[in-house]
């Protein structure tokens, strides 16, 4: 069964087309787990009003941490049951029909698949260029630098293993840096990680809460992390 993790900021009904996805391109046996910040948010009466439509579980969850896009996703994991735990964004940007292939992957005994925009057959439509162009560069040359097996570390579409989540002490205190935080920190403790092709299309509704300049030390911090780690353990200190 599969836990999906869904932050929500005032998404109206834009959040009906992410469910429409989610029931028609996932097949496996899902909850989604909605995480929100404050009862006056847009997405949630709109959840109420329509979630008998859908043939899944949608569970709606108070993100009691504080603010933000990366304190919904910790409590989000918190609050998963399930071994299988997948984070998505609300915008509709991820497409969903690799899902079925990542839970095969983590079926195969495989702990982190990361979806890659990066590797053949991945592909990144639209979205800020410099912002693209930042997470391109980190994913690749993370990858040839420390032989992480995923060329697009720095996306927040991933499928965790739930017990594995469970052994990760989390450290971000930005925003989205926390999957790659996770991604490197079971890299270096051992787990098995791979990847598979996803494609990500610029949000058609809204604005993105993404912060660039403001998160990018963040990233960097990690991205340094890993190298450092991987190349003390092969001796190229």
């Amino acid at each position: 069964m599969l836990d999906i993790i869904v932050p929500v900021y005032n998404e109206d009904k834009g959040i009906l087309k992410l469910f429409d996805e989610i029931q028609n391109e996932i097949k496996a046996f899902k909850r989604v787990l909605i995480v929100y910040d404050f009862e006056e948010d847009t997405t949630l009466p709109i959840i109420l009003a329509e979630k008998a439509n859908y043939s899944f579980e949608i569970i709606l969850v108070k993100n009691n941490i504080g603010r933000g896009a990366l304190n919904a996703i910790k409590v989000g994991m918190r609050t998963a049951v399930n071994e299988m735990v997948l984070v998505m964004m609300a915008d509709s940007s991820d497409k969903l029909d690799v899902v079925d292939s990542m839970c095969s992957k983590m079926e195969e005994g495989y702990d982190l698949v990361c979806g890659s925009r990066y590797m053949k057959d991945g592909r990144q439509t639209g979205g800020p260029f410099l912002k693209g162009l930042f997470s391109r560069t980190a994913g690749i040359s993370l990858h040839i630098l420390t032989a992480i097996p995923t060329h697009d570390v720095t996306n927040s579409f991933k499928l965790y293993r739930k017990s594995m989540l469970d052994k990760i002490l989390i450290e971000s205190n930005g925003g989205f840096e926390i999957g790659l935080e996770i991604a490197v920190k079971a890299y270096i403790m051992g787990y098995k990680i791979t990847e598979v092709p996803s494609q990500w299309f610029d949000r058609e509704e809204g604005e993105s809460n993404f912060h660039m300049w403001k998160w990018l030390p963040h990233y960097l911090h990690w991205y340094f992390f890993c190298i450092r780690k991987t190349w003390f353990k092969k001796g190229l200190r």
